[in-house]
């Protein structure tokens, strides 16, 4: 039982800093929250249903925002089909509400309570409201009733994180595989934006633009997709067939699959694209996950049963760990990188289409310092730089350090370039832990 807790430490360890992040920015984000929309209107409803008998004429006061609107919406249901009159409902600013106050006084319609937020009772308006209205001598104000909770741990921001990592985590599979290989893939980045402009330059000349179907998107994104894969399977002959270095190969398709992108789009972002595009990126259909968070899960469980139950699992590890007995032993090293770069490539192109339905639109500036979050998410979920060594699973974990190290510091209020240093030292940290468990502490002793 200890070995196998001491294996799973080694290859899941990382999990414990996830953890450890999460309950620092819990606590450092422990502040009181305030009910909104529906949930505010239920416990406005009980409040009001404790301390006024039915019949009561009760005012509800809320801004017109979306969030107000429910609450003031629902309220009003509720306390209408509770007995209580609502005599006044107001969805505006405090002028609105004033009127409101006047409007009663001229009819002599005593008001025994006012419902609203923590915003709106806090109008001027309401300050000595008794003594300025004489209907108003017995009423009462009712607001939700607040609690303590992390803002990091609100269920928005929680699905915030994990769609913001989407992309990175998804690219980050296939980089995973080109890493345990011994490589390095720095066109990813690129990749994304040529994969967004393709699919929608595609579905706006070909497609139907704000009108394309179903089958035509699907056809569309297929297309860019298969493009970003193909230019990945160019690296990979690049790299087999002529030893050029995985970084030099790279580092040239990432400039050429900037430039194209900026010569399709014309150097101008698309946005003539259908409404229902962004099912995709913004879409929640399973389980209350959004589509893309469903789509991330399903790849990494088809990776991590690809990368520990099947062969060509092994043959990427192999080809990492030690290509020349791995090609000895009869694996294909030539097929199995050029495998893992076309992989890595259409992922990007996947990044690339996810990004285009997040954002409804298609630009050559999107994917910017990507592969650099990219290979940090798998550098901190594990995978050595080396080759050979590594965990999909690891990866995705990884890939929530960043995004929560992210998230956590907007909600802190850091600045965007400090948090450029902070996950560049998160980077250095990795790796150093990296070679430290390779080498051991003794190995830097003599340094």
């Amino acid at each position: 039982m200890k070995a196998l807790l001491k294996h799973y430490f080694a290859d899941y360890g990382m999990i414990v800093v996830l953890l450890v992040l999460g309950a620092y920015y819990s606590w450092v984000t422990w502040e009181e929250q305030h009910p909104r929309g529906e949930t505010a209107a239920e416990s406005v409803a009980q409040i009001i249903e404790t301390e006024h008998p039915k019949g009561a004429n009760i005012m509800i006061v809320a801004r017109a925002n979306s969030d107000d609107q429910l609450f003031s919406d629902t309220l009003d249901q509720s306390l209408k089909n509770k007995g209580y009159a609502v005599v006044a409902h107001i969805n505006g600013e405090p002028g609105d509400a004033r009127r409101a106050l006047v409007q009663a006084e001229a009819n002599d319609t005593t008001i025994h309570a006012i419902a609203g937020n923590q915003v709106t009772l806090n109008w001027a308006v309401f300050n000595d409201i008794s003594e300025r209205f004489s209907v108003t001598e017995t009423t009462k104000l009712h607001q939700p009733k607040s609690y303590y909770w992390p803002n990091f741990l609100k269920q928005e921001n929680l699905l915030n994180v994990a769609n913001q990592i989407v992309v990175i985590a998804i690219i980050a599979i296939g980089m995973t595989m080109v890493i345990i290989t011994a490589g390095i893939d720095l066109s990813v980045g690129s990749f994304i934006a040529l994969s967004a402009v393709i699919c929608a330059w595609l579905m706006r000349e070909v497609g139907g633009g704000v009108h394309a179907s179903g089958v035509s998107m699907t056809l569309c994104c297929l297309a860019a997709i298969l493009s970003c894969g193909l230019l990945g399977a160019f690296s990979g002959l690049m790299i087999t067939h002529f030893s050029i270095p995985p970084f030099i190969v790279t580092l040239g398709m990432m400039l050429v699959g900037s430039g194209l992108a900026f010569i399709i789009a014309d150097g101008q972002s698309i946005y003539q694209l259908p409404e229902s595009f962004i099912w995709l990126g913004r879409g929640k259909d399973f389980l209350g996950l959004p589509n893309a968070v469903f789509l991330m899960i399903l790849l990494y469980a088809i990776a991590h049963i690809a990368m520990t139950k099947m062969r060509i699992g092994r043959y990427i590890y192999a080809t990492g760990g030690n290509a020349t007995a791995a090609k000895l032993s009869g694996v294909p090293i030539k097929k199995v990188l050029i495998l893992v770069y076309t992989t890595c490539g259409c992922l990007a192109g996947l990044g690339g289409v996810i990004t285009a339905s997040q954002l409804k639109s298609g630009s050559p500036t999107y994917g910017l310092m990507y592969e650099l979050y990219v290979i940090a998410a798998v550098v901190v979920g594990g995978t050595s730089l080396a080759g050979g060594e590594g965990k999909i699973l690891g990866t995705l974990i990884g890939a929530f350090i960043i995004a929560v190290i992210q998230n956590g510091m907007n909600l802190t209020g850091v600045e965007s370039y400090t948090q450029k240093v902070v996950l560049g030292l998160v980077i250095l940290g990795a790796v150093l832990l990296d070679r430290i468990k390779k080498l051991g502490w003794k190995a830097f002793k003599g340094a």
